[in-house]
């Protein structure tokens, strides 16, 4: 692991027990790397395990396989008192901003909060100036302070939620979604307060969404997620622009567009059928029950995910 090097998963699997005999395979052997001031998007279908992933990473969940580094340290099997000291290190955006702020808190609360708990700071008299210090940073003000969360609207409760994972510095912000619940005009100043955050402090950040158009802009790498695996990863350019993996490229066919001669054309590459069940899930490739191109070794074998030039990495038979 590099010093450039944040962030380092190696094969992690995290799996949820249903019953006595079954398991529910949400991540899977995903591996990869965040460098410092990147940031790295994962896309995915609604239940690919894009989620379970960050949740995973920042360990709200305990880990079924496999191994996580953060900045040199492996957390992978610590338990949460061990944990803490590192907690200030990496915080998270999540997907809801209403249902992820105490309702019974002011945003002063809200925000001092991580400041207290990892003695920052004594009480919250102490914590006042840094709070209202990151309400104007994240474009709000200290007359905000006082209110409580349903007093908000959608945009500014995730301004709050920024606010939080925001002061304490953290080197690595995991983004849950963070932009799905908001409007789209909403949505680009979320994002472009995020971009300056980074330019800023140098900051990274793992950012999951279902807008590809927004993973794009916001993103230096890519990976793409199906059914609890990585499927392809690269630079954000190099995978819009030259996608490989037959998911990948039913991902971006899916994307809507204005033109309906060009919306045609690009229906043919969209992606039929149902995920199979993560309990199940098909042997080999997970894709080939749903891939136009499948082989018969696809049935057979799981592709690994391997480099096929420039760091586009690939996991498919076809290549």
């Amino acid at each position: 692991m590099s010093d450039q090097t944040i962030l380092e998963v190696k094969d992690l699997k995290k799996y949820f027990s249903i019953g006595k005999k079954q398991l529910v395979h949400a991540v899977d052997g995903v591996s990869f790397r965040l460098d410092r001031g990147k940031t790295l998007g994962l896309v995915g279908e609604s239940g690919c395990g894009k989620s379970t992933c960050a949740r995973t990473i920042i360990r709200m969940y305990d880990v079924t396989g496999g191994s996580i580094v953060l900045d040199g340290t492996d957390i992978t099997n610590m338990n949460q008192k061990e944990l803490k000291p590192l907690r200030r290190k990496m915080q998270m955006i999540f997907q809801d901003p209403y249902a992820s702020l105490n309702a019974r808190m002011t945003v002063r609360d809200i925000i001092a909060e991580p400041l207290i708990a990892h003695n920052v700071v004594k009480n919250k008299a102490e914590s006042t100036d840094l709070v209202y210090a990151m309400l104007d940073q994240v474009g709000l003000t200290k007359e905000h302070a006082n209110r409580y969360a349903h007093e908000f609207s959608g945009g500014q409760r995730q301004r709050v939620g920024i606010a939080r994972a925001l002061i304490l510095q953290p080197e690595l912000v995991i983004c849950d979604e963070p932009i799905s619940a908001l409007d789209v005009s909403i949505q680009a100043q979320v994002i472009n307060l995020l971009k300056d955050f980074q330019e800023e402090k140098g900051v990274s950040y793992l950012f999951i969404a279902h807008d590809l158009s927004m993973v794009r802009y916001v993103s230096d790498d890519v990976g793409v997620m199906y059914l609890g695996q990585l499927v392809e990863m690269a630079e954000s350019d190099e995978i819009y622009q030259h996608p490989l993996h037959p998911y990948t490229k039913g991902l971006l066919g899916s994307i809507p567009i204005a033109n309906p001669a060009l919306a045609r054309q690009k229906k043919k590459s969209s992606i039929e059928g149902d995920i199979p069940s993560p309990i199940h899930p098909p042997t080999g490739c997970r894709f080939h029950t749903r891939c136009p191109y499948a082989k018969p070794e696809c049935s057979q074998a799981a592709a690994p995910l391997k480099d096929v030039g420039g760091g586009h990495m690939v996991a498919c038979h076809l290549y």
